[in-house]
């Protein structure tokens, strides 16, 4: 098993601002310009949070965005508006531990779902698109216990405006 972030931060480092609005990526650029449909084949689980579902809520045909992966929602919501999003609540470190060894898991959105993960030393690839903004404030994305964790630059890649940094988790 192994456990990815993809996703896109300003360059101040937030997910998102203070209303968790992501007006700022939306008028940025667009996931064509990333290399996003080549990683999302290799993954077989997707987990995010309640926002970042709500967030995807508001897509069009929003079903089919998540369509070949397993989509774990980590909310009190007994029941989620569109199909092929199951509702889980819990510790996300060892709702991870229960998922077959075989999987790959791509944590999307928010730093509620990433730090957990974080904190257990479970996040194996962190792959970071940072988009030519800065908010000053908002979500930011680490937000884990205070540990010193090392990773490896793998990979820099430019994509239209972003700059994508991948690392790995040493060990």
């Amino acid at each position: 098993m192994s456990v990815y972030f993809y996703g896109c931060v300003t360059m101040d480092g937030y997910l998102a601002d203070k209303e968790h609005k992501l007006d700022w990526l939306y008028e940025t650029g667009t996931i064509e310009e990333t290399d996003f449909k080549s990683f999302y084949k290799g993954m077989d689980i997707a987990l995010m949070g309640k926002r970042t579902f709500c967030e995807l809520e508001k897509a069009e045909h929003a079903e089919a965005i998540y369509s070949t992966t397993i989509n774990y929602v980590f909310t009190h919501e007994k029941e989620l508006s569109l199909s092929g999003f199951i509702p889980v609540k819990g510790d996300v470190a060892e709702f991870v531990k229960q998922i077959a060894r075989d999987k790959n898991i791509w944590v999307i959105g928010g730093n509620t779902i990433l730090s957990p993960l974080l904190d257990c030393d479970m996040v194996d690839c962190l792959m970071i698109q940072i988009a030519p903004v800065l908010l000053g404030d908002g979500i930011p994305l680490f937000s884990q216990k205070e540990s010193l964790r090392r990773f490896e630059l793998k990979e820099v890649k430019k994509y239209g405006q972003f700059a994508e940094l991948i690392y790995r988790r040493q060990f």
